[in-house]
């Protein structure tokens, strides 16, 4: 396993277990991906199976490791039982990546009271679910021969700065950076490293959950600006994960060079 001062490569994660939320399409896709490549066995997990199969059939073409593992992180009981079988099927738990999310923007007078609760549910809720369940496990593998273990915590631009049109948005977003800081401290000497990426637009599917009028909107604000990729993100995830045991990133916040707020 990649170590500090242990002679392997520093940017491999052989031997390690990763966990990757909401990767049927978008970041955690392209996260899971990547971290295979580095050499980790990856567990994947979204509502949508035959997208979950598709992408195991695409790390395996790669010559990587990935299971899917489909379920409803809403739901507690199926978020526990989801880190519970990966814990149990590979051995040990690594690193988390929590990044299933949707982001549902609007004006909050006259907004679907369902967009809300979808939002806390999932960018809030599901979080906490998978988190609650896998920290007894990261805080094993932290002592074992790679001497930590990450969560990282997929935010948004919007959880450090609010806009009209993105009210339960950024309270979910602003909710998950408060979270991981208090989390991270909370770890920090028990060698689980809390980490928070923040990306700005990024060309996923989470427009598309959007009101078409809202969308419009959005697709005008940004006619000018080349978005982030998800393979960005996912670079930025593996640098997170990567360093060596004595460095900890708490932060990434990565905006298309054109984005101004």
């Amino acid at each position: 396993m990649t170590g500090d001062g242990d002679g392997s490569d520093p940017g491999r994660l052989d031997g390690c277990v990763a966990l990757v939320t909401g990767a049927s399409s978008g970041i955690g896709r392209a996260v899971a991906v990547d971290l295979a490549a580095c050499g980790a066995t990856v567990a994947v997990t979204a509502r949508r199976a035959d997208r979950l199969d598709d992408l195991v059939a695409e790390v395996a073409s790669g010559r990587g490791t990935a299971t899917a593992v489909p379920g409803d992180l809403t739901d507690p009981a199926a978020a526990a039982a989801i880190v519970a079988e990966v814990a149990a099927r590979h051995g040990r738990l690594d690193i988390v990546v929590n990044n299933a999310g949707v982001m549902l923007l609007g004006p909050a007078l006259g907004a679907p009271l369902d967009e809300w609760d979808r939002m806390v549910a999932l960018n809030v809720s599901a979080l906490l679910h998978v988190t609650h369940a896998a920290l007894p496990h990261l805080l094993e593998a932290a002592t074992g021969p790679r001497g930590c273990a990450d969560l990282v915590n997929v935010s948004s631009v919007a959880g450090r700065r609010a806009r009209a049109n993105a009210a339960v948005y950024n309270l979910t977003k602003f909710g998950v950076g408060a979270f991981t800081e208090a989390l991270r401290q909370e770890l920090a000497g028990r060698h689980v490293r809390v980490a928070a990426v923040e990306p700005g637009a990024v060309a996923t599917e989470l427009p598309t959950h959007i009101r078409p009028e809202i969308r419009a909107e959005m697709t005008r604000h940004f006619t000018d600006v080349e978005i982030l990729r998800d393979t960005d993100i996912a670079e930025a995830v593996r640098y997170i994960v990567t360093r060596p045991r004595h460095a900890a990133v708490n932060e990434v916040l990565i905006r298309p060079t054109e984005q101004v707020n």
